[in-house]
């Protein structure tokens, strides 16, 4: 009997790309991916400390544009899945940022 073959999409040749499941090159999602994820880290750590309330604001606001522009043009699920990681860390950064001071707190005034 013959049996239909379907390939392994797991041992594909295409499958090695960490972002890319289509196999396709996607540069400007990789790119924001990268970016939104670093600026997370960084607001996310820096909101550690209340003097650092600039960084951690400046960054987590940044890093939540460029996360929603990326989930704008995302084509894969594993690009999805990292810009929502990174967004969230960029976002709660952000938020305790604010809470520390602010965006302009102490420069200003």
């Amino acid at each position: 009997m013959a049996q239909a073959m379907r390939p392994n999409s797991t041992a594909s040749a295409h499958s090695s790309s960490l972002f890319a499941t289509d196999g396709k090159p996607h540069p400007l999602p990789d790119t924001l991916l990268g970016v939104t994820v670093v600026l997370g880290a960084i607001a996310i750590i820096s909101s550690l400390w209340s003097d650092l309330h600039l960084l951690s604001s400046w960054a987590g606001l940044v890093g939540i544009l460029t996360g929603a522009y990326g989930q704008f043009v995302s084509e894969t699920t594993r690009e999805r899945f990292g810009l929502i990681l990174g967004l969230g860390a960029s976002a709660i950064g952000f938020f305790i940022g604010m809470a520390h001071g602010g965006l302009f707190g102490g420069v200003i005034g």
